[in-house]
């Protein structure tokens, strides 16, 4: 290991690249974890696949490995938060207001939710509660639309399990009718919340006698509730929040851009602290600070987002129509199926660079596909296969001209 590592974007697969192998016979717990760590260290690498894309002008090519596409990698993380804050725009009802609610945990309780189980639970409890609150704000039942984000991470990159809620500001009566939710009082927001959780706590956790003790006294430290917020306004724009939610998701829970010195031995990266607005500093041995990267990895298949109430997946599309109807009140043809609009590679450069990375860099001319090899299966797809299968003369009608390309395809048939 270098004495010194410059801090820039690979700094933080760095710091795995070191430690990983140490860290899992330190940490045998985590070795699970193992595949998405090895995607990690090996995206952007042609070893592990790669797409080439041939200038039918001049013939320069161009090799583009494939990226690891998992949600722990900060080169794929933009490529997540582009595609959901699309999804998010895409699931919302037209003319219906949202506001945002965030769930906390004391920090006494924190550690019981690395069982996945319980962590599950913590998500279906937050929108009991939710209904509960809205039934008492408007004395009837109404069905609500939540948008529901989990999020492990704290600030300086510590456990701290809690909730983002986008939810509706009302929802529809048993009569299909709907009602605005404009008064939400906190002091009540913050006692049914404390009542829900511990409750639910008490129900999972009943064999452990520690847990229901602590739990009891909690219940006397904190008699006004446990912290919940609710935003007093409506959302301004869905796009920010959307982008903010999406980047402790999708993401390692630091940006690099916080990591200020590496030396190989050493990780010291800043916060904002919560309750004193000001930037503090960490500083950890790195095998600490891989420990508390990827204790936020949740077991494949765990829903970080889920949908309930109105945008549950089963009814959406069909409250989609009934809410044009009811809130637009006006006739007019809409999509109840919208589709988020999905960034390729090249349309994702182009947004983020303002480049285009298939134009050539010698002639200007517009590449093409080439060829895709992967490690497992070789080539699995290449112009020269296809050229055999369809024929010479559907590839020339086509228009992939270029005397350099048509030179290669005749010299396969010569």
């Amino acid at each position: 290991m270098d004495e010194q590592t410059k801090v820039d974007k690979n700094t933080f697969k760095q710091i795995f690249k070191d430690w990983w192998d140490v860290f899992i016979t330190a940490y045998p717990w985590y070795e699970w974890t193992g595949e998405i760590i090895q995607k990690m260290l090996g995206c952007g690498d042609p070893a592990n696949g790669f797409s080439t894309y041939v200038c039918p002008c001049c013939g320069n090519e161009k090799k583009v490995p494939f990226s690891c596409k998992t949600t722990f990698c900060l080169s794929c993380a933009k490529a997540y938060v582009d595609n959901w804050v699309g999804q998010i725009k895409c699931v919302l009802f037209d003319g219906v207001e949202y506001k945002h609610v965030v769930l906390t945990v004391p920090d006494s309780l924190r550690a019981y939710f690395h069982n996945k189980e319980l962590l599950d639970e913590f998500v279906k409890c937050g929108i009991d509660m939710l209904n509960d609150f809205l039934r008492c704000c408007r004395k009837k039942d109404i069905e609500a639309g939540y948008i529901v984000v989990l999020q492990t991470a704290g600030r300086a990159g510590n456990w701290n399990p809690h909730l983002h809620i986008i939810m509706t500001a009302g929802g529809l009566t048993n009569d299909a009718r709907w009602n605005n939710v404009n008064y939400m009082p906190f002091d009540m927001l913050h006692k049914k919340w404390q009542y829900y959780l511990f409750t639910m706590m008490k129900d999972r956790l009943s064999d452990d006698q520690d847990a229901l003790e602590l739990i009891d006294q909690l219940w006397d430290k904190y008699p006004n509730g446990i912290v919940a917020y609710i935003d007093k306004e409506n959302i301004p724009t869905i796009d920010g929040l959307a982008r903010y939610l999406a980047k402790y998701v999708v993401s390692p829970p630091i940006a690099v851009s916080r990591i200020t010195e590496y030396d190989g031995q050493v990780v010291k990266y800043w916060y904002k602290d919560h309750k004193t607005n000001k930037e503090e500093m960490v500083e950890l041995p790195a095998l600490e600070f891989i420990e508390r990267m990827v204790q936020h990895i949740l077991p494949k298949g765990f829903k970080r987002i889920r949908y309930y109430g109105l945008h549950a997946t089963c009814k959406v599309n069909k409250v989609r129509v009934l809410l044009n109807d009811i809130i637009n009140g006006v006739d007019r043809e809409i999509d109840p199926t919208k589709e988020p609009k999905k960034w390729r590679f090249r349309e994702r450069v182009i947004k983020s660079y303002e480049k285009d990375p298939l134009i050539c860099d010698k002639c200007g001319g517009d590449m093409m596909l080439w060829e895709i090899w992967h490690p497992d299966h070789g080539i699995i797809f290449s112009v020269e296969n296809e050229a055999f299968k369809y024929g010479q003369e559907t590839f020339e009608n086509n228009g992939w001209g270029g005397d350099n390309l048509q030179l290669r395809l005749h010299q396969m048939w010569a």
